[in-house]
C-alpha cells in the first residue's frame, strides 16, 4: 500500500466512524426519553424536567462527537462506549432533577437510589466490556468524566434533601477543583499512575452518597457517614498531589 492509498484509507475510516456514532448517539437519545418519560410519571415532575434532559443530553452528545478519536475498536462507538453512553443517559436523568423547585418525596429518594445503583452496576460492566475489546484514552476519560459527574449530582441532591449541609458539595467538587488547579500549577495536570486506593475511594463516595440519600438514614448520621467520605477523598486528594510534587522536584 502506497503513501496515497493509506491516506485514502485513512480519510474514509475517518469518515466512517462518525456516522456509526451519530447512529449510537441518536439511539441513546430515544432512550433517554423514555427514562425521563418514566421518571416524570413516577416523580410527578413538570414538562420542563423533560426539555432539560434533551437539551443535557444534547451537549454531551456534541462532547462525545467533538472528542471522538478517527479510529475505535468497533463501528460506532464500540460496545464498552455503548455501555457508558447509557449509564450517561441514566445519569443525565438524574442531573436534570437538581434543578426541579418541586420537593421530593421519600419514595422519589428510592427512585433516586435505585437508578443510581444500576448506573453504578454498569460501571463494572463497561469496565469488563472494555478490557475484553481493548480500552481506549477515549473510553477511560468518557468512563472517568461520568463517574465524576455522578458523584457532583448525588451530592447536590444529598445537600437539597437537607441530610447534610452544603459542605458536602465538596464531595462532587473536589475533582473538578483539582483540574482547575492544574490549570495555575501544571504539576497537578501531569498523568498519575493507576491506583486502587483511587477507584475504591470513588465507589465510596458513590454508596455513602446513596445511603445519605436514604429517607431511613437520620441526617445526623448521613452528615457523619458524609463528613468520614469527604475527609477520605481530601486524604487520597493528598496523596496524589504529594506523589506528583516529588515526581516534579525529581525531575
Amino acid at each position: 500500500m502506497n503513501a496515497a492509498t493509506h491516506g485514502r484509507h485513512t480519510n474514509r475510516a475517518c469518515r466512517n466512524v462518525r456516522p456509526f456514532a451519530s447512529g449510537d448517539l441518536a439511539v441513546g437519545l430515544a432512550g433517554i426519553v423514555c427514562l425521563a418519560i418514566v421518571t416524570r410519571r413516577f416523580i410527578d415532575l413538570p414538562v420542563s424536567y423533560l426539555l432539560q434532559v434533551v437539551v443535557l443530553y444534547i451537549l454531551l452528545a456534541g462532547l462525545v462527537l467533538w472528542r471522538l478519536p478517527a479510529f475505535l475498536s468497533g463501528p460506532g462507538l464500540g460496545a464498552a462506549n455503548r455501555v457508558t453512553l447509557g449509564r450517561a443517559a441514566l445519569v443525565l436523568s438524574l442531573a436534570a432533577l437538581v434543578s426541579q423547585p418541586a420537593i421530593l418525596r421519600p419514595a422519589d429518594y428510592w427512585w433516586i437510589i435505585t437508578v443510581s445503583t444500576v448506573v453504578m452496576i454498569l460501571d463494572g460492566v463497561d469496565g469488563w466490556v472494555a478490557r475484553r475489546a481493548g480500552q481506549t484514552v477515549f473510553g477511560g476519560q468518557f468512563d472517568m468524566e461520568l463517574d465524576a459527574f455522578l458523584i457532583l449530582v448525588l451530592a447536590v441532591l444529598v445537600w437539597r434533601s437537607g441530610q447534610a449541609g452544603p459542605w458536602i458539595l465538596l464531595i462532587g467538587a473536589l475533582r473538578y477543583l483539582f483540574v482547575a488547579a492544574g490549570w495555575v500549577w501544571p504539576m497537578l495536570a501531569e498523568e498519575l499512575r493507576p491506583s486502587w486506593r483511587r477507584k475504591t475511594i470513588c465507589v465510596a463516595q458513590g454508596v455513602v452518597l446513596l445511603v445519605c440519600l436514604g429517607p431511613v438514614v437520620p441526617s445526623a448520621t448521613a452528615s457523619l457517614l458524609a463528613a468520614a467520605a469527604l475527609a477520605l477523598l481530601g486524604a487520597s486528594f493528598a496523596v496524589d498531589v504529594r506523589w506528583l510534587a516529588r515526581r516534579s522536584e525529581n525531575n
